[in-house]
């Protein structure tokens, strides 16, 4: 009998402890990251200056190209390449580190965002909103109203 209460007492004890929690769950949040990425100037202003530092490699390759037309020698043309291989290397390397820095960037300042908003909305989580398939909370104009305000902290 002492089991059959004590028992008895757990369940009633879990059962509790379970509602207890699902009542605390706020819910989960999602996001069109796609979206607020496109629609936060941050982010635009970056994409800018790194196609312009694309089109600034591409017009290098354009006067080198020219360059090369205008050598006379098998020796200065075979010159001409190497060096112009290493420093399009450099150039390359240099348009690699800006624009991972600049997504770096793009997805610190989104990211703090989303979790202000996570808080404030006392969300369990915010998930890309391909995740969901049925329910959740859509936060995406909020976070992107969020950034544009400069409310991140």
């Amino acid at each position: 009998m002492k089991k059959f209460k004590l028992a008895a007492l757990l369940m009633t004890a879990g059962l509790f402890f379970t509602l207890g929690n699902q009542a605390d769950a706020a819910g989960v949040g999602y996001i069109n990251y796609q979206k607020v990425q496109e629609g936060f100037p941050f982010a635009q202003q970056a994409v800018k200056e790194v196609d312009a530092k694309a089109l600034e490699m591409q017009q290098y390759m354009v006067d080198k190209e020219k360059q090369y037309k205008s050598l006379d020698t098998p020796l200065k043309k075979q010159n001409f390449e190497e060096q112009t291989a290493r420093e399009f290397k450099l150039k390359e390397e240099a348009y690699m580190r800006l624009k991972a820095q600049k997504e770096e960037q793009i997805f610190n300042k989104i990211q703090a965002a989303t979790k202000q908003v996570l808080v404030e909305q006392k969300l369990d989580a915010i998930v890309d909103y391909r995740v969901i398939f049925v329910g959740g909370v859509d936060v995406t104009d909020t976070v992107l109203q969020k950034l544009k305000s400069g409310q991140i902290k």
